[in-house]
């Protein structure tokens, strides 16, 4: 952990290269050293169908859930939202130059009930 999924709507893909908004979510993840690089994850979802404030098809949106492991103290949570949100709010100017965009990020904790499989701390620790 952690993983950040991005949801964003459809109007956006004419102004934004969301491979660039990945990257930098996942960027400011890493540079808070809060989180193992192997775990981290940041991906992205065009909803197919989405409708914003007053209906006015250029009216966009970017939802970000952070997923976490529990255990972290507020202050560090707060820490880390602000310079991932802060991140997202920059590679997104170019949406906010050219549209309305809403911006939210919410920081969702996960219990010991969840599984995972993962040599990517391996691979990354042989390089």
């Amino acid at each position: 952990m952690p993983h950040l999924v991005i949801e964003y709507s459809p109007s956006l893909d004419e102004i934004l290269d969301f491979q660039i908004v990945a990257e930098a979510a996942r960027a400011a993840a890493a540079e808070t050293g809060v989180f193992p690089i192997g775990g981290i994850r940041a991906r992205t979802h065009r909803c197919a169908h989405a409708a914003v404030a007053d209906g006015e098809p250029t009216r966009a949106f970017v939802d970000c859930t952070l997923k976490m492991g529990k255990g972290r103290d507020e202050a560090t949570k707060k820490r880390v939202g602000e310079h991932v949100f802060n991140a997202l709010s920059k590679a997104l100017d170019p949406a906010f130059a050219a549209t309305a965009v809403g911006l939210s990020l919410e920081i969702r904790e996960i219990d010991e009930l969840n599984w995972k499989r993962n040599t990517l701390h391996d691979a990354i620790n042989r390089t």
